[in-house]
């Protein structure tokens, strides 16, 4: 299966980043869950729990904590895992292919071999261009560009 990482669409959000460690450990921070834990959420967020079911059809549970101690659960399932390939998750579903109550996007993550370091693209597709919108005014790439510097600064120590 392959997967077209360019924004095509006005329901599309990416981040493409070059992250200085072999994309085996960059694939293997995302896949962990007590790796998970340590780079997910932007600071000063944190990500308190974790359950990774990584292969096709498999649930997660992934809680990002607020500084004011709010907690945002987030679930999701697999719709595809290549290892140190590709991972493409959606929050379409929630555990058992059960229809979540608001599906609100799907991540299509693609690590790639460059020079010893890792091309990293996130593409995250919505299901309306308001959503997108909603996404990005969230914060998207502000929060999305910090967790990928602890993400690089994490799988750089592995």
């Amino acid at each position: 299966m392959s997967f077209d990482t360019t924004p095509n669409s006005d329901r599309d959000l990416v981040l493409t980043r070059i992250i200085d460690a072999p994309r085996q450990k960059v694939f293997r921070a995302w896949t962990d869950a007590e790796l998970l834990k340590q780079w997910f959420a932007p600071l000063p967020y944190t990500t308190p729990h974790a359950e990774l079911d990584v292969r096709v059809g498999g649930a997660n549970l992934i809680v990002m904590r607020g500084p004011d101690g709010n907690e945002f659960p987030n679930r999701g399932v697999y719709l595809d895992v290549v290892q140190n390939e590709r991972i493409v998750v959606t929050d379409a579903f929630t555990k058992a292919w059960e229809p979540s109550e608001k599906p609100f996007m799907t991540v299509i993550l693609t690590f790639e071999e460059h020079g010893g370091k890792t091309k990293y693209t996130a593409l995250v597709r919505h299901w309306t261009a308001a959503d997108r919108e909603t996404h990005e005014k969230m914060g998207f790439h502000a929060g999305w560009g910090k967790c990928t510097d602890q993400l690089e600064a994490l799988a750089s120590k592995l």
